[in-house]
């Protein structure tokens, strides 16, 4: 949490050594920074066939004691309180409100969980009144090519409605159920982040091996991984010849780091511009060797080869150099955006529950996790992102729930503080629709703060789905089921 980092900062400053600081989870759940609990009020126009032409909204979150412990000035998750559909007039007012309890900072996807479990509830809301099915009023009102967003971006690419229709056909959508079971949607979209400079400097020395030196760390998603791939598809070396190695301040060009959506985007295009420099420097060794122009050199996996036909490998090049006194290579690559990026990602997910009648028990049967994806550069650690991010959603959702009493956190241990484990997650279906347009490398596009938004939503009108209680808090409990099922028989 950012709270630990200045503390180490200081530390390290009076102390002149480095500080590592290692918290308990019971003092990470006391005193770390937890996401922004939100106050949600939405209203919307419609027309009478369901087209919706105004939403004024406004967002309170809890900053808690102090407000500084984010890099806005508010939650970026605010701006999504349009969602990915046509609504030509909008007010958004977004707070941050100081209360007695602890700091919230940022977690995946800040702000946007709150915003969105909002907005599409509030869109299942309106379908019911207007007894429109909710797939259907959705299709009419989400984002296609030519539209304006709600904060007037105009997408590139815009696969909205085929990833809400793939999502529906994989989940079985309009196909009979049993009673008490229900099936809901949760829609989001966020565009690959596109902010801050990212650097990469890549060695080659006199043995061929590759060293990718990087400024960022990586934080569990396997982002390093990703730009050895980068540097071998660029090299045409194989992946166990490039070596990602973590600086420091005092080694490292300057690297904002992961976050935001934005390291495979920015510090993958560094990457390969370092990486596509020290080719062209090794093209241009290969060049002085043979006596010949550049040009007259072809890459090959592991070989340069001339026209007329000679050849050499890799190492047999930087022995070569290294005789020569040419090596180590050198090259660094830069990018810094320079403008907002033209795509948006789109994600779609169907839930479907069984709730109990006498118990109010929910239980999560299938979810169905459809994305419009970019060029897919490791389809491993990309499903990864998107289960992990499903797990995280399916925990806020039903069992996740940090409880402060007289501003202080109670729920102190994962006894009370309950993650969802394996036994709690169901049928997980994920479907690609592939698109091109992405701005990373090979034409990608973002993935890790896509799928955790919209699964609370997508549960909750489930849960409306099954037996008709509308639960406009999280978590969804089998105490608040069962008092929304008697809150129901007494009116009747």
């Amino acid at each position: 949490s950012l709270m630990d980092s200045i503390v180490c900062y200081y530390l390290a400053q009076r102390s002149g050594r480095p500080v590592k600081m290692v918290m308990s989870y019971t003092e990470e759940l006391m005193a770390g920074n937890p996401r922004h609990a939100a106050v949600m009020t939405m209203r919307s126009g419609v027309t009478r066939d369901g087209q919706l032409t105004a939403r004024q909204a406004r967002l309170v979150f809890n900053c808690g004691g102090y407000g500084a412990f984010i890099p806005l000035h508010t939650v970026h998750g605010g701006v999504h309180a349009g969602g990915p559909y046509r609504i030509p007039h909008i007010e958004i007012t977004c707070l941050r409100v100081y209360t007695n309890t602890v700091p919230a900072g940022h977690m995946r996807a800040p702000g946007a969980p709150q915003t969105v479990f909002a907005v599409e509830s509030h869109i299942d809301m309106i379908a019911h009144e207007l007894g429109i099915d909710p797939l259907e009023f959705r299709l009419r009102n989400v984002l296609t090519d030519g539209d304006a967003a709600p904060l007037g971006e105009h997408w590139r690419h815009v696969h909205c409605k085929e990833t809400l229709a793939a999502a529906a056909r994989a989940a079985g959508w309009g196909t009979a159920k049993a009673a008490h079971v229900g099936r809901g949607i949760g829609l989001y979209d966020r565009e690959p982040g596109s902010f801050g400079p990212s650097n990469a400097t890549l060695t080659i020395d006199a043995n061929a091996t590759v060293t990718l030196l990087t400024g960022a760390a990586d934080t569990g998603t396997g982002s390093y991984t990703v730009l050895q791939q980068i540097v071998a598809e660029e090299l045409h070396v194989p992946l166990t010849a490039v070596t990602v190695v973590q600086g420091d301040t005092d080694t490292a060009a300057f690297e904002i780091g992961p976050g935001g959506s934005r390291f495979t985007h920015t510090a993958g295009l560094a990457t390969q511009a370092a990486a596509r420099a020290l080719k062209e420097a090794l093209v241009a060794l290969a060049a002085r060797h043979f006596d010949c122009a550049s040009e007259e050199i072809q890459v090959r996996p592991d070989q340069f080869v001339t026209t007329d036909g000679r050849s050499l490998t890799l190492t047999a090049l930087t022995s070569w150099a290294a005789a020569q006194g040419l090596m180590p290579l050198t090259h660094t690559g830069s990018y810094a955006p320079g403008k907002p990026v033209e795509v948006t990602s789109f994600c779609a997910q169907v839930a479907e529950v069984e709730v109990d009648p006498e118990t109010g028990q929910v239980r999560l049967r299938k979810l169905v996790t459809a994305l419009d994806v970019g060029t897919v550069l490791n389809p491993l650690t990309h499903q990864g992102q998107i289960e992990g991010g499903v797990m995280q959603g399916v925990g806020q959702a039903l069992t996740e729930h940090l409880l402060v009493q007289d501003g202080a956190v109670t729920t102190l241990h994962l006894g009370d503080y309950k993650l969802p484990t394996t036994m709690d997650i169901p049928e997980l279906t994920t479907v690609l629709v592939e698109a091109q347009g992405g701005p990373a490398p090979y034409a990608g596009k973002a993935v890790g703060e896509l799928s955790n938004v919209a699964v609370p939503a997508a549960i909750a009108n489930a849960v409306f789905d099954a037996v008709g209680v509308r639960l406009t808090e999280l978590p969804i409990t089998a105490e608040k089921v069962h008092a929304g099922l008697r809150a129901k028989e007494r009116t009747i």
